[in-house]
């Protein structure tokens, strides 16, 4: 076989861990059936707390537990984990759950985020500041250190995935807690990425662009749907397929990158 013949099972005998995957209708869900069926072992954390908390409501978790499930390949595990990140202590306890059944971990999707409570600057309270700082930006950064820590320059090349929103192409009005925590991680990727690299890892920060995981209506949908370029609005399989490539080693010698996957969103056009 030719060295340049793509490999069938890519992330075959690593594992990725990927926060925030709760919902059937969501990126993270989607990201960890891709990263399945491309040979990884997954090991999802969730909170469904934040769920019931928005318009959306919480989905039933054995579904999308046993979703994920049906992507594995032979001899791949599956292992999930519940952690609310507005406990400083979160992140640490679920890498020791995961060091004490899993070993170690070759890939850190950071796919969770807490919306809402969020609102333009005369509204903003230092609550609502911290709040957004704490579960998008600070847990983050904190699973991106133990991520470091546990892995072996050894080892596979290790690859780190936060998220950000776009807020770096266009405002984003009512916000501005939101943009400025996720505007971070954007912002810190190319100095973590000189720290990483030593450590045989790579980082990038993925902004997918608007996205439905099941908000979109019809009546908002004609409202926008001049701004985009292929007629329609972004799916979670589309930011799946870019994630689930850039844990591989194809992918090893990119890292630093803000990468925009927006389908040629035009904010500018009306």
């Amino acid at each position: 076989m030719s060295e340049l013949t793509r490999k069938q099972y890519p992330l075959k005998g690593r594992k990725i861990l990927i926060t925030g995957v709760s919902r059937r209708a969501g990126i993270g869900y989607a990201i960890a059936r891709k990263a399945a069926a491309l040979g990884a072992s997954i090991i999802i954390h969730h909170y469904q707390a934040h769920d019931r908390e928005q318009d959306w409501g919480a989905d039933d978790l054995d579904a999308v537990i046993e979703g994920v499930k049906a992507e594995l390949v032979e001899d791949a595990t599956f292992h999930e984990f519940k952690g609310n990140f507005m406990d400083a202590s979160a992140p640490e306890e679920l890498f020791k759950k995961i060091k004490k059944h899993c070993g170690h971990v070759d890939g850190l999707v950071c796919n969770h985020a807490l919306s809402g409570s969020d609102g333009p600057l005369e509204e903003l309270t230092a609550e609502m500041i911290d709040k957004h700082y704490i579960i998008n930006t600070r847990s983050s950064l904190l699973l991106a250190q133990l991520f470091m820590k546990q892995h072996s320059s050894e080892k596979n090349i290790g690859k780190i995935i936060f998220m950000t929103s776009g807020q770096q192409q266009g405002p984003m009005p009512g916000e501005v807690a939101y943009a400025t925590a996720k505007g971070g991680l954007a912002e810190i990727v190319l100095t973590l990425a000189d720290e990483l690299a030593d450590k045989n890892i790579t980082i990038n920060t993925v902004n997918p662009g608007p996205v439905d995981t099941g908000y979109l209506i019809e009546s908002k949908w004609k409202e926008v749907r001049s701004k985009f370029p292929f007629n329609r609005f972004g799916e979670p399989s589309d930011t799946a397929n870019l994630i689930s490539w850039l844990l591989t080693d194809e992918a090893s010698w990119i890292t630093g990158q803000v990468i925009n996957s927006e389908g040629g969103f035009a904010r500018w056009r009306t």
